[in-house]
């Protein structure tokens, strides 16, 4: 070893961003496992190695005894006291071990354990860096694409896009920038598995965090996220600032920060709609863009009746449903859509306006 040694470990710690005496430990076991492979393996030894100039000392270890039982780990205490009078039975004689070519081989194998710790230290930046990201959104470009499964190069560490966390009907080619929900960080015996989505709804809320001012200092609040991915999705948020309107906020000049986010979805829909303690108000709200004539909720069964004008059946309904059964996902409560004229027939009175 050498002080030349000494500087390129140091040099290849910042580099990595690992610690240096993380490195320097592992060059020590190194050492120390070179030495018991080709000098002692049944002795017990101790390796220093000065940080400073790279000076490599190698020490036996040497248990005081009465009577030696074990030549390689034990020393006659007549034997100690004769290095140390002050030595006892019990106490530990250390000396140093000269060897001819015992630093070529110290090098090779520490060379090749720095290595593989710095690999080691690597993987493990990359696992606690993003699991500390888990339900969190990150930005990448598509790799390659094999079998329908999207490799995302995220820069210290690739993602993985399986076709069920895809929007249906989504392609990728090669070197696309595309934002992915993080679900879950795998630690696996070769790398880092980072497992993404983009139909989690989660991937929504984060998009608007990014776009909307307000609901990153927290003005704003997004209350609750229903998704059909691809398709449609409904926001509800809310605010206790009186001065703020927590749905123009979200939608923006001209529509331009929900209008980014539709894009970044490839063309899915967002009702945005505002939060409100009442149910009645919030189930109407819900319903958007139909307009509501009376809600009638029953709080045991967190179930609810809603009555529309006729001609706005279809659209509170929505095409095979989607409006109210996102309505439903959004409030949580069951929704059961009726028309006026139904409402009528079975004679409900229509006494409460959303």
């Amino acid at each position: 070893m050498n002080s030349e040694f000494i500087l390129a470990v140091r040099e290849l710690a910042k580099e990595k961003g690992v610690s240096e005496d993380m490195l320097f430990e592992a060059v020590e076991a190194a050492i120390h496992s070179a030495y018991k492979k080709n000098f002692g393996a049944g002795q017990a030894v101790r390796v220093v190695l000065d940080r400073d100039n790279g000076a490599l000392k190698v020490y036996s270890r040497k248990e005081v005894a009465s009577i030696v039982l074990d030549k390689n780990n034990q020393i006659s205490e007549e034997e100690a006291k004769n290095i140390d009078p002050r030595y006892q039975v019990g106490d530990i004689v250390e000396r140093e071990i000269h060897l001819k070519d015992f630093g070529r081989l110290a090098a090779q194998n520490a060379k090749q354990v720095v290595v593989q710790r710095i690999r080691e230290a690597e993987r493990g930046k990359v696992f606690e860096e993003y699991h500390n990201r888990e339900n969190d959104i990150v930005t990448g470009v598509v790799q390659r694409v094999e079998q329908k499964t999207v490799y995302i190069d995220l820069g210290k560490a690739e993602a993985i896009l399986i076709p069920n966390e895809q929007i249906p009907g989504e392609t990728f080619k090669n070197s696309d920038r595309i934002k992915t929900y993080i679900i879950e960080v795998k630690k696996t015996s070769k790398n880092t598995q980072i497992m993404v989505s983009r139909t989690h709804p989660g991937l929504l809320k984060r998009l608007f965090e990014l776009e909307v001012p307000e609901i990153k200092e927290g003005v704003v609040e997004i209350k609750s996220v229903a998704r059909e991915p691809g398709l449609r999705s409904k926001v509800s948020v809310y605010t206790r600032d009186e001065n703020v309107d927590p749905v123009g906020s979200c939608v923006g000049h001209k529509g331009l920060r929900v209008q980014t986010i539709v894009n970044e979805l490839r063309g899915e829909k967002i009702d945005i709609v505002k939060y409100d303690q009442d149910p009645k108000i919030y189930i109407s709200n819900a319903l958007s863009p139909a307009k509501v004539l009376l809600v009638d909720v029953n709080e045991a069964e967190k179930a609810c009746r809603v009555v529309v004008p006729d001609y706005q059946l279809s659209l509170a309904i929505g095409k095979e449903g989607q409006n109210a059964r996102l309505a439903a996902k959004l409030t949580g409560w069951k929704i059961d859509i009726k028309s006026e004229s139904q409402a009528q027939a079975e004679g409900v009175e229509l006494s409460y306006e959303a």
